[in-house]
């Protein structure tokens, strides 16, 4: 997990990953378990007290972190030491786990609730028996399922840059965060934006709501807007007026975007904007679709 740093990465540039990252959540653990989940780590639980011994505290945030996720069997033992990186977890067949934590966390305390979000979701996730290859691609996992499960909105409040310092926790950059907790705003009906404390977290949130509701707001999804749907239409008749040997080009949805495929009928393929599993509907006009995967409802405009 990496800690501090002067040259901080903004933008969207793992977006494709999260995607992925979000899409193998459901299917992974059905839209049932997704949705216990509706309500995040509140502040209180993760808050230290300025009196609160260190090594009592950390425990308490960290068993906070398993009740959350469910593993009442998963004990977390948590230590302090100097290291490159901001935290480690060893995983192995449980049920105790060593989570390592950087000795700056003894002086930045309110810190140690996002390093510990990011670790637990490694334990998690390990059980699952659910990762991504490469090291990045499953970092990446781990920092989209924490903030999606309701622990991650800890690790984008980490986020804090200025003129003299920086730091960032986790592999993805604010605004992917920030795309990430919006993605689970928009599910759960839940607002995280009350509890941020740092206001570089808070922009990094706005930007990344911006964007997800833009994945709402693309053709065929009767939302789009009028630019979009100009586009769309040009390249439903492209294809439509195309020979019958030409067969439409394999749907390639980089970016959230369409294809068509088939012939008779012709079908437009597309991301659910919520979960981003493909959905596959006729080209006929209005139609409602229904995604198998998280269960949303889509007015589509075909």
């Amino acid at each position: 997990m990496a800690g501090p740093g002067s040259d901080i990465e903004h933008g969207f540039p793992h977006l494709e990953t999260v995607r992925g990252a979000i899409t193998a959540l459901y299917k992974r653990l059905s839209y049932d378990t997704v949705h216990t989940f509706g309500l995040s780590v509140p502040p209180v639980d993760v808050a230290f007290d300025d009196d609160e011994d260190l090594h009592l505290g950390v425990q308490r945030v960290a068993r906070a972190m398993v009740q959350h996720l469910r593993l009442p069997d998963a004990r977390m033992i948590v230590g302090f030491r100097e290291m490159q990186h901001a935290a480690n977890v060893e995983l192995a067949a449980g049920p105790e786990y060593f989570i390592e934590l950087n000795d700056r966390f003894k002086n930045h305390r309110r810190d140690i609730g996002a390093a510990l979000a990011h670790e637990v979701m490694h334990v998690y996730l390990h059980r699952l028996d659910l990762a991504f290859p490469g090291t990045r691609d499953n970092e990446i996992l781990t920092d989209t399922a924490a903030a999606y499960l309701g622990a991650g909105w800890l690790l984008l409040d980490a986020y804090r840059e200025d003129s003299l310092s920086s730091q960032k926790l986790g592999y993805l950059t604010p605004e992917e965060y920030g795309y990430v907790l919006a993605k689970r705003a928009l599910a759960f009906d839940e607002d995280p934006a009350p509890w941020f404390t740092s206001p570089q977290a808070y922009e990094a949130y706005v930007t990344g709501l911006a964007r997800a509701r833009r994945d709402e707001q693309r053709p065929p999804l009767a939302a789009a807007g009028r630019l979009a749907r100009h586009r769309y239409a040009r390249d439903r008749r492209h294809v439509a007026q195309a020979p019958a040997s030409a067969a439409p080009a394999p749907p390639s949805l980089s970016n959230g975007g369409y294809a068509f495929e088939g012939r008779a009928p012709l079908r437009v393929v597309f991301p659910c904007p919520t979960c981003h599993q493909r959905i596959r509907v006729p080209v006929q006009g209005r139609v409602r679709a229904r995604c198998g995967l998280c269960r949303t409802v889509l007015d589509c405009d075909t």
